[in-house]
């Protein structure tokens, strides 16, 4: 992708077909389905970010080969809505995503971020709504591996949840609390909404961490992720 050229071109980023513009949430859902089986066991499932909407799918779909599901920042969505109408929620105001978006998707085919901007300012941004809490020294090496599209077919995509297969598998929660990707507000939206459709709780965990607690916090995350594990 154009993000690694130099000189970086700005118009041709932004214009440049998505090769994941083809990706669906069913894919995703069926390769992670597939692996599961092989587990030989039922498993604890862990989603970060948007990884959440397909954990909630791979529940939905296959809720045997789950034990436990943990949401880590994530998009835990109630029935019927998409993660883009989550992303453009009242209570994700003070997310700064949006202000990272750097193409039109329906030209490119996926939510699009500039990974590999040198510029300043926005560099800051891409920071601060990912990695606030990470040291300076790390932040080249930990950016290198953000991926830049989110097809538009997943964030499209309506979360299909149901109480009598999603919410029969006991669910976590992880809040963290200075995340300025999905703030506090939004996950604390959407784990009540869940809740509600569900008829049932989510288990709450809070870390006092941005929006990427293997980064920043790694042992407080493994520790309580132990203590998930029972």
């Amino acid at each position: 992708m154009s993000c690694s050229r130099k000189p970086f071109d700005a118009a041709a980023f932004a214009a440049e077909p998505s090769p994941n513009a083809g990706v669906t949430q069913e894919e995703r859902t069926r390769a992670v389905v597939e692996v599961l089986k092989s587990a030989g066991r039922p498993v604890i499932l862990v989603g970060h970010s948007m990884g959440g909407a397909t954990i909630s799918d791979v529940v939905e779909t296959a809720p045997e080969l789950v034990e436990a599901v943990v949401y880590l920042t994530a998009f835990l969505l109630p029935p019927g809505m998409p993660p883009l109408a989550m992303i453009e929620h009242e209570t994700m105001v003070e997310s700064l995503v949006l202000t990272l978006f750097v193409a039109n998707p329906a030209e490119v085919g996926a939510l699009r971020l500039n990974s590999g901007a040198e510029d300043p300012v926005y560099r800051g941004r891409l920071k601060a709504a990912f990695y606030e809490d990470l040291a300076d020294a790390d932040l080249a090496d930990v950016v290198a591996r953000l991926h830049c599209d989110e097809p538009v077919a997943t964030v499209t995509y309506p979360s299909a949840v149901t109480p009598g297969r999603f919410g029969t598998v006991k669910r976590h929660y992880i809040r963290c609390t200075e995340d300025r990707a999905i703030p506090i507000t939004g996950q604390d939206y959407m784990i009540a909404a869940v809740d509600h459709a569900m008829g049932n709780a989510t288990i709450r965990h809070t870390l006092a961490s941005s929006h990427s607690p293997f980064f920043s916090r790694p042992t407080e995350l493994v520790n309580l992720l132990a203590e998930i594990a029972g």
